[in-house]
C-alpha cells in the first residue's frame, strides 16, 4: 500500500474548515506544551521536512483550537463563504474525474478541502486479534462486519482519517466506508456491473457526503456513499450492494464476537489515532457544508438506522429505543426484518432480514436529504399494529 501525501502548497482554495481540521489531527499531541517544547518541535519539523514530510505544520498544529471554539457557534454563513472559496478547487479537482452523465447537480459537487487522495483510503490493511487491540477503549465506536464465520471490526477513530477501507473477507471484496461529516457507515460489495472496484476518496462532496472514486477506472467515475451508486461517467446509476453491518462499541462487539480481528493503527500513515478527529463537529448542532433538502422533523445530527428496499425507505432514530433492550419484527416494501436494541451499548442493529433489505447508519440530515420520501419510524404507530 503506497502512502499518499498532500501537496506542499495546497493553495488557499483548499484551506476549508474541514481541511484545517484534518491537518490539525496529524500532529496535535503537543499543542499545549510550553515554549521550550515548542522549540524542540521546531527541530522535529525541520527533521521531518528533510525526510519528505509534507504537511503544513503551522496550520495543523494550532488550527483546531479555533475551528469550533463554541459548540453553539452558527456555521452556515461561514460555510457558504467557504464553498465560494472552493470554487477554483472544484474546477481543478473535478477535472480529474469523468463527469459525463452526472446524475447529481454538478454545481453542488464541491471541494471538501483535501485534494484527491488527500484522505488516503486503505487497501487490505493489517488486522490484529482482539487481545492485541490495546489502543482501543471499551467505549470506542466500531463498524462490525461478519462474513461467513469471520468477524472484523473497523474503529471509527481510524476511519476518521481514511474514510474507506478496501478489504477482503473470505475472498469477498468489500469496501468499509465512513463519512464523519454525516456519521454515515455503509459496507459495500466491491463487485459491480463494471467488475470489481477499489475505491478512493475523491476530495469532493455532495450534500456534505463523501464522493468516492474507482481507482484505475478508465476513466475514473464518482460514486456516492449515501446514494449507494455511481453518479458520473461509466458508473452512473450503477448500484452498489450494501452488506450487513453494525455500528456499536468495541466492548459490545468483542463480547459477542470474541474471535474478531480488528483494524490496526499501523496503517503506514502518520496519524494521531488516539482521539476522535471530529469531536468538536459532533458537539456542535451545525453543519459544515450546505445540504438540500433539509428535513426538520428531527434535529440534523440525530443518529438513525436507515433501512431500504427497492420500493421504500424508513429511518429508525436510535434514541427512540433508549429506554430498554428490545426486539421488533418489522416489514418494509413487502420484506421482513428484525431489529434488536441493546441499551447497554446503545446499539440498534438488524438481527435478520429477507433478501433485498439493506441498511446503513447516518445522521438524520444526510439520510433525509438523499431519501426525501423516507418514512420515519413512530413507536406509537408500531404499537398500534
Amino acid at each position: 500500500m503506497s502512502q499518499r501525501t498532500e501537496p506542499e502548497d495546497a493553495g488557499p482554495e483548499v484551506r476549508s474548515p474541514r481541511f484545517r481540521l484534518l491537518r490539525a489531527g496529524i500532529m496535535s499531541r503537543d499543542r499545549r506544551r510550553t515554549s521550550v517544547l515548542v522549540g524542540l518541535l521546531l527541530v522535529l519539523v525541520v527533521a521531518l521536512g528533510a525526510t519528505g514530510f509534507q504537511y503544513d505544520f503551522w496550520r495543523s498544529a494550532w488550527s483546531q483550537q479555533t475551528l469550533f471554539p463554541n459548540p453553539n457557534r452558527q456555521l452556515p454563513a461561514a460555510c457558504a463563504a467557504n464553498e465560494f472559496a472552493l470554487a477554483g478547487y472544484q474546477r481543478r479537482g473535478a477535472a480529474q474525474f469523468d463527469l459525463r452523465k452526472t446524475t447529481i447537480p454538478r454545481k453542488r459537487i464541491i471541494g471538501g478541502g483535501p485534494p484527491k487522495d488527500g484522505i488516503p483510503a486503505l487497501t487490505e490493511p493489517k488486522q490484529v486479534p482482539a487481545r492485541e487491540a490495546t489502543y482501543l477503549t471499551p467505549e470506542d465506536r466500531v463498524i462490525g462486519v461478519v462474513i461467513g464465520e469471520t468477524a472484523r471490526a473497523y474503529p471509527l477513530r481510524i476511519l476518521d482519517y481514511h474514510e474507506i477501507v478496501n478489504d477482503r473477507i473470505d475472498e469477498l471484496p468489500i469496501a468499509v466506508t465512513y463519512c464523519p461529516l454525516c456519521d454515515s457507515a455503509v459496507v459495500f460489495d466491491r463487485r459491480t456491473e463494471l467488475g470489481e472496484r477499489e475505491f478512493g476518496v475523491s476530495g469532493l462532496l455532495f450534500n456534505s457526503n463523501v464522493l468516492m472514486y474507482d481507482r484505475g477506472g478508465r476513466p475514473e467515475s464518482l460514486w456516492s456513499q449515501l446514494k449507494a451508486e455511481g453518479v458520473s461517467g461509466p458508473a452512473a446509476r450503477v448500484s452498489l450492494k450494501a452488506l450487513p453491518l453494525e455500528l456499536t462499541t468495541w466492548q459490545d462487539w468483542q463480547k459477542r464476537h470474541p474471535q474478531t480481528t480488528v483494524l490496526t493503527k499501523e496503517t503506514g500513515h502518520r496519524r494521531d489515532y488516539s482521539r476522535r478527529l471530529y469531536a468538536r463537529y459532533f458537539a456542535s448542532p451545525d453543519l459544515m457544508f450546505a445540504v438540500a433538502p433539509r428535513n426538520r422533523r428531527l434535529p440534523d445530527k440525530t443518529p438513525v438506522l436507515g433501512v431500504w428496499t427497492e420500493e421504500e425507505a424508513r429511518a429508525y432514530p436510535v434514541g427512540e429505543f433508549a429506554s430498554s433492550s428490545k426486539e421488533l419484527d418489522q416489514q418494509l416494501g413487502g420484506k421482513a426484518f428484525v431489529l434488536e436494541y441493546d441499551a447497554a451499548a446503545n446499539n440498534l442493529r438488524v438481527a435478520g432480514a429477507d433478501e433485498g433489505v439493506q441498511w446503513m447508519y447516518s445522521f438524520w440530515f444526510a439520510w433525509a436529504a438523499f431519501r426525501p420520501d423516507t418514512e420515519l419510524y413512530e413507536p406509537e404507530v408500531d404499537r398500534a399494529r
